[in-house]
């Protein structure tokens, strides 16, 4: 094993103790901010794998994101030896994988999260699963655990509880930031650090408590600036003492003792793009990473917004290669010929990905061939593998601090969140935040630069909020009858006919080919009113989404009813002037779909029901007809 790690650093006593831990070990693992936990789970794993006889299929990875089911994949494929097959999964993944299994007639994929969630902690609990991990997993790997709360607790706990079998679960009180998933405030206070508890409570002596607590992330002092406030933090979580406004107060005069990069003007977009290594602005909301990111965009500043953890965004070259297939198999000779031709993230492994896209198969058949009916399901159901849905690599990421969690950057530039005090909600009522919470939040911020961490400058928000009916960030206007601008988001995009057969007329292998070529993540777009009387009930008229002025697809009826609901001001108002215009929109991405397949077939494409379409982001800008606020007014 040693080739493999040549060149990382010489492993802690610390990480050593939990890598030799043996695989029927209960093993909870205390790791702050920065201190090596995935190059010690990489280790772990190698090792369970080599020396204590376990098979990649005995073992079980969880964890919150796709951006960290892609980092231990990488550091697998690139350190990992004899674990290099391991496979990490997201909580959503594995239990839509598992529903799958043990009740493919439950439409589970068309379900919500927490029902997925729930679904899987029912199947264990009635033993549905028994037959998928009563004899076959032998150890369980969970990461980032304190933030391990709700529906998604009572599932892992009824996992562990129910198969007698290893665990090795890390986590840090300190970063522990998903409490206002639990919306009751009482319950939400319970909430913290109340998995640490169960698993000393439920394993008592039998539980072996370990600490990672040297920093490998920071190379410079100016980025250690928060380290200092990690023990503190987590002796106020273990304490269950939730008063942090001591803490949160003094993390913030941190930050505002740190240099001020200043705006987005053409200096600053100059000392963004000329920067070779990773960069993060990290914001204390989404709709402040969408505002950073419009203000980004109209300085010429290339980045990439980070998705949601449950964004399930399939990459366009998998459509691209499906369309290529004419037969229902495909053989790894002709998958090496396509693949080679394929627009892949920089560093793509063909074997590696051959092999995901085997797992849509559930290991029948040959390991040479590639059952793309069954892939088409996966894709459909939204099973792929989540290292195929991560979201690439980039040089510059806006982020909130929630979707920050679990990364690293060479630079770090935070927006000051400002003086902790009462917040005004979307019904403007105010409402106290979480303190300790808000410290902890801020200290994952703090601690996410390995060279430089940076000050902006608090951001005057107040006309942008999330809009009750639709959970949309939202531009609204002092005048509180006005609507200026609604968020676009995955789901925008009418998908179940191919672009150009719905609302416009064109050759749809000819918009599939310019989708492909010519469309690119950032770029800009709008959406066009196609008439100004909506066709259904409760909903906008249709919305023609143009790419330089070339029709690439249609909103979706989810689109139609929320713009419907967002510019319904109350509930005896009908809506009956929509947008001329909806502009401030942005290309995420181009992703694959799978669509209706007979509507495919019609339309000349191919006869797996799969093609590309654009993935919107943004918040938007409303244009009005003339004569159209003044209506809004009455």
């Amino acid at each position: 094993m040693s080739d493999a790690y040549s060149g990382t650093p010489a492993l802690t006593a610390e990480q050593r103790a939990v890598i030799e831990q043996p695989a029927d070990a209960l093993t909870l693992v205390t790791a702050q901010a920065g201190a090596g936990k995935t190059h010690t789970l990489v280790r772990r794993l190698d090792r369970l794998v080599a020396e204590e006889d376990l098979s990649a299929g005995e073992i079980l990875v969880l964890t919150f994101s796709r951006a960290a089911v892609r980092e231990l994949r990488n550091r697998l494929s690139q350190y990992g030896e004899a674990a290099r097959h391991v496979r990490a999964q997201t909580f959503d993944s594995w239990a839509l994988d598992l529903l799958t299994r043990v009740d493919a007639q439950g439409e589970w994929v068309d379900k919500s999260f927490d029902a997925r969630i729930e679904g899987a902690q029912k199947a264990i609990d009635e033993g549905s699963a028994d037959e998928l991990y009563e004899h076959d997993l032998r150890h369980v790997v969970i990461d980032e655990v304190q933030d391990l709360v709700g529906a998604r607790r009572d599932l892992v706990e009824a996992l562990l509880d129910r198969f007698d079998c290893g665990f090795t679960v890390v986590g840090d009180p300190a970063q522990s930031i998903y409490g206002f998933t639990i919306k009751n405030p009482v319950e939400r206070k319970e909430e913290t650090n109340r998995f640490f508890e169960w698993l000393r409570g439920t394993f008592g002596e039998d539980l072996t408590e370990l600490s990672l607590t040297q920093n490998f992330r920071v190379r410079t002092e100016d980025a250690k600036v928060a380290l200092e406030f990690g023990p503190r933090l987590r002796a106020l979580s273990e304490s269950g003492n939730t008063n942090g406004e001591e803490h949160y107060h003094e993390l913030r005069r941190a930050l505002t003792g740190l240099m001020d990069f200043g705006g987005f003007d053409d200096l600053a977009a100059d000392a963004l793009t000329g920067y070779a290594s990773t960069t993060a602005i990290l914001c204390r909301t989404n709709g402040q990473a969408l505002v950073v990111s419009e203000q980004l965009h109209a300085v010429g500043v290339p980045h990439r917004l980070q998705r949601s953890a449950r964004d399930r965004v399939v990459p366009m070259w998998l459509g691209l290669l499906m369309a290529r297939c004419e037969t229902s198999t495909l053989n790894r000779e002709k998958f090496d010929e396509l693949v080679s031709d394929l627009p892949l993230p920089k560093g793509s492994d063909a074997d590696l990905i051959w092999r995901l896209l085997q797992r849509t198969d559930f290991g029948r058949g040959s390991d040479r061939l590639l059952n793309l009916t069954r892939l088409r399901s996966a894709l459909a159901a939204g099973r792929l593998p989540d290292e195929l849905t991560a979201q690439p690599p980039a040089r510059l990421v806006v982020s909130s601090f929630h979707r920050a969690k679990g990364l690293e950057f060479d630079r770090v530039l935070v927006v000051d969140p400002g003086p902790l005090q009462v917040v005004a909600t979307n019904k403007r009522k105010n409402v106290a935040k979480d303190a300790a919470e808000e410290a902890r939040l801020l200290y994952v911020a703090m601690t996410r630069p390995r060279d430089e961490l940076y000050r902006l400058s608090p951001m005057d928000t107040r006309n942008i909020r999330i809009d009750d009916g639709t959970n949309r960030w939202a531009r609204y206007f002092f005048q509180h009858w006005r609507r200026d601008g609604l968020e676009l988001e995955g789901g925008d995009v009418l998908t179940e006919y191919p672009a150009g057969t719905v609302d416009f007329d064109a050759d749809p292998t000819d918009v599939q080919h310019y989708l492909a070529t010519a469309v690119r993540p950032g770029d800009a777009v709008e959406l066009e009113r196609l008439h100004p009387d909506p066709i259904g009930l409760q909903e906008s008229p249709p919305y023609v989404i143009k790419h330089q002025g070339r029709p690439i697809g249609t909103a979706s009826e989810k689109f139609r009813t929320d713009l419907y609901r967002f510019l319904k001001r109350g509930p005896t108002f009908t809506p009956h002037a929509f947008p001329a215009v909806i502009s401030a929109v942005r290309i995420d991405t181009v992703e694959a779909i799978a669509g209706n397949e007979a509507a495919g077939i019609r339309a000349g494409l191919n006869q797996h029901g799969v093609w590309l379409a654009p993935r919107l982001v943004g918040l938007s800008t409303f244009t009005w007809d003339k004569k159209e606020p003044d209506v809004q007014a009455q």
